[in-house]
């Protein structure tokens, strides 16, 4: 049975952030904007990651709108305004006409279905396809955009496959991105190809392993980078994909491996990435929603869509 006092974060997105009672929003609230981009076709390994974005949609229905934040402060997710724009028809296209489509309906995300330009896009994915068209569309001109990855992965593959999963970030650089305005965080140990990470190294790309970070604490590294690509970057452009977690919070991701971050400090990672005035839209991807048999993978990405929401509502305006 339901609780009238237990609001459920699926409820607030598919009303719209509204709350139940007029008045309750701050005016202007932060405007929230979500994309599902379900792209399987890139995958190098089959995978059903289409199916994430409905199953990240279903999963809200078991958390509330409630963040309890450290030092006893909480966030509630009415505070934030939210237009889910449903999912992009991507069923039945080969991979490159999918990632053309996915680059004309991010395109769009500014159209008349939203009243004014949204604070923060979130794209649900998918595979890591998604985030070489949906940051070009985004950022536009990347000559002064910047890249934050949190991504066990370079992502910086020959195109010799055509354009997988695990090319987007040499096709972003190949696109005018600036190698110095890519930060990557949660690179594995034995995850990357030596000529890889050669090839990052020389393009002047900042790498921290998963072992930096968890030194330093993974919300706390990943805002002081926010900082540093704001300073010389007009947007952000942030991928927090899934599969930079340690195997054993991530049964859905088919390239996470023992030794990657936990689920909390992702979540860490997602709020600090909400909260940062610089980034306009950050996509969660590479969970295979088809291979996550007790659901506990979409449940992380469910709560990163909550966090970076969360991080929105405490966003300097």
């Amino acid at each position: 049975m339901d609780d009238p006092q237990w609001p459920r974060a699926s409820a607030w997105l598919a009303r719209g952030g509204e709350p139940p009672e007029i008045g309750e929003v701050p005016d202007p609230a932060p405007l929230l904007a979500v994309l599902g981009l379900p792209l399987s076709q890139a995958s190098i390994s089959p995978s059903a990651a289409h199916t994430t974005p409905a199953a990240i949609r279903a999963a809200l229905a078991r958390f509330s709108t409630l963040a309890a934040l450290p030092g006893g402060s909480t966030v509630e997710l009415d505070s934030v305004r939210v237009r889910d724009l449903g999912d992009l028809d991507l069923v039945g296209l080969d991979n490159d006409d999918a990632q053309d489509l996915v680059a004309a309906g991010v395109a769009e995300v500014w159209g008349p279905a939203l009243d004014r330009a949204p604070d923060l896009v979130v794209l649900l994915g998918g595979d890591n396809g998604v985030t070489r068209p949906a940051m070009d569309a985004i950022v536009g001109d990347l000559s002064d955009g910047g890249l934050l990855t949190l991504d066990a992965h370079h992502d910086v593959r020959g195109f010799h496959a055509g354009r997988t999963n695990g090319t987007p970030v040499r096709g972003l650089l190949e696109d005018g991105l600036p190698g110095r305005n890519v930060v990557q965080i949660g690179l594995g140990t034995f995850t990357n190809a030596p000529d890889y990470r050669r090839y990052c190294d020389a393009q002047g790309i900042t790498v921290v392993t998963a072992t930096e970070a968890r030194r330093e604490g993974v919300g706390a590294c990943v805002a002081r980078h926010l900082d540093a690509l704001a300073s010389r970057c007009r947007q952000i452009y942030v991928d927090l994909d899934v599969d930079v977690l340690d195997a054993v919070y991530a049964p859905g991701c088919p390239g996470a491996r023992p030794g990657g971050l936990a689920a909390w400090e992702l979540h860490d990672a997602a709020l600090e990435v909400g909260r940062h005035p610089g980034v306009v839209a950050v996509d969660i991807v590479e969970v295979d929603a088809g291979a996550d048999p007790t659901g506990v993978t979409v449940d992380t990405a469910a709560l990163c869509l909550l966090s970076v929401a969360a991080g929105l509502a405490l966003r300097p305006r």
